[in-house]
């Protein structure tokens, strides 16, 4: 099993979403080098999925990118220690509204394991019953339904280009084609 050894590591920010570390490593071969990480509490993505076969996304705009995406609802724990299950639950009644009869752990999506540890928790949502958006005050959304068949084309064309959701569609698929 291949491994490195933190030497040193040194907080260089310290944000309200992310923490940003210079750590000093002794690699296999005994010699030293640098690594830049980004630690991250977590998240979970949860793919909501409607009786008669759509997945129920939000298209909200991405600073960080400069332009709007299409994305299944995520969130970020609010604490390390938060069960991320109920970050799922939160995040699917906060942006869409829904509340669901089941929630299913489909996987940890891991989304740049280069210089990142953040962690994204998958699930799907099924059994929806449809209420009252709780939009956080500095969140600003729309929801489209659109068929899992659909949705998948979308991905697999580059139309949706957010990586949690690509995962998340496809592995909805791949459970949803097995039955």
């Amino acid at each position: 099993m291949h491994t490195e050894k933190k030497l040193k590591s040194e907080l260089k920010y310290d944000g309200n979403i992310i923490k940003v570390y210079f750590d000093t490593v002794e690699l296999e071969n005994g010699k030293e080098a640098t690594r830049d990480v980004v630690r991250h509490k977590g998240a979970a993505c949860v793919a909501p999925l409607t009786d008669d076969g759509k997945l129920i996304f939000v298209r909200q705009f991405r600073y960080p990118i400069g332009k709007e995406l299409i994305e299944l609802p995520a969130g970020k724990l609010d604490t390390i220690d938060e069960d991320p299950y109920l970050c799922a639950v939160r995040e699917l009644k906060e942006e869409t509204g829904c509340t669901a009869e089941k929630i299913t752990y489909l996987g940890d999506f891991i989304s740049t394991a280069g210089f990142c540890d953040e962690n994204i928790r998958l699930y799907m949502a099924t059994g929806l019953d449809f209420g009252d958006m709780k939009l956080d005050e500095d969140e600003f959304l729309d929801t489209l339904q659109i068929p899992l068949e659909e949705a998948k084309k979308m991905v697999l064309s580059g139309e949706i280009i957010d990586g949690k959701t690509q995962a998340l569609v496809l592995k909805v698929c791949a459970l949803t084609e097995s039955k």
